[in-house]
């Protein structure tokens, strides 16, 4: 048991301090054939789950009028940043009723005064 709190420890990086209803980019690593390149995934994030180097966040946003969600593993190499883009302010942990929402109201989600320092 100790040597999986030793691991989770060592694995700690840089991660901004977003929460559910906040709209984040999140810059990842794609590998095509030899060439690697950076891809921006920008949406709301509509859940979090587990905790320590198993913590996930799923993140939804709409593609040509089609709602595209993916997870994220939080501590995952092949994330290179997040960013926060905007601050919600919502009253649930998760925000699955967003998939039934179509067109705009499908990504609306109350706004909080950004502050922006993270």
């Amino acid at each position: 048991m100790n040597a999986i709190k030793v691991v989770e420890e060592g694995y700690k990086k840089e991660i901004p301090g977003f929460r559910i209803g906040d709209t984040v980019s999140v810059n990842m690593k794609v590998k095509e054939g030899e060439k690697e390149r950076v891809q921006t995934f920008t949406g709301v994030v509509i859940g979090r789950k587990g905790s320590g180097t198993r913590e996930t966040f799923m993140v939804r946003k709409i593609s040509y009028g089609i709602g595209v969600e993916k997870i994220f593993p939080l501590h995952s190499p092949l994330i290179e940043n997040i960013k926060v883009v905007k601050e919600g302010r919502v009253r649930r942990a998760k925000l699955y009723y967003l998939r039934g929402k179509k067109g705009k109201a499908a990504t609306k989600v109350k706004e909080k005064a950004f502050s922006g320092s993270n």
